[in-house]
């Protein structure tokens, strides 16, 4: 709801069609498709953004120490610059091919968080997300974003009528 009020179209669970070969560059033979957790595409600036969602609510949450994410596996886009650079370059060939972007979109890779752990190193986190010229949506970011719907008009919109709820409660109480 976040990005499609901010210009994006969006889906969840998108599955990028490995080839054969590609999945031998990525030493993973057996892996049926690729699955993105949430992908969303702005038509006016031709950016597509490639989002990893870990909530972690009930958990320890994300860490990241030593400039890297713990487990590396859980984090696979993040940690694995093959695997990063196969399924992105697959992605944007196969949503030019299917019509759904435009030729040489701008990808950008996001992780969306509900909770960061205590012991991540939360500057060289930023940093590192910042050199890379990726995204952190982390429950600041969320907040915020859901904040900033206080005062717009009524929408059909589970999420945005539940966030007024809960917002309008905070206020009174």
């Amino acid at each position: 709801m976040i990005l499609r009020r901010e210009g994006y179209w969006t889906t969840s669970s998108f599955k990028v069609e490995l080839t054969k070969e590609e999945k031998r560059q990525v030493d993973r033979h057996s892996t049926p498709r690729w699955e993105i957790d949430l992908l969303a595409y702005k038509g006016a600036t031709n950016e597509l953004l490639v989002v990893e969602c870990k909530s972690f609510l009930d958990s320890t949450g994300v860490v990241f120490r030593n400039g890297a994410f713990e487990p590396p596996e859980r984090y696979k886009l993040f940690s694995d610059s093959v695997l990063r650079e196969v399924v992105l370059k697959r992605l944007a060939i196969q949503l030019q091919e299917s019509g759904a972007c435009a030729q040489s979109p701008v990808i950008r890779l996001a992780l969306a968080t509900g909770k960061i752990a205590r012991k991540t190193d939360m500057e060289a986190l930023k940093l590192h997300f910042q050199a890379n010229g990726w995204l952190l949506f982390d429950s600041a970011w969320v907040q915020q974003k859901l904040a900033s719907t206080m005062d717009a008009g009524y929408e059909n919109e589970v999420a945005l009528v539940v966030t007024k709820i809960l917002l309008r409660a905070n206020e009174s109480a």
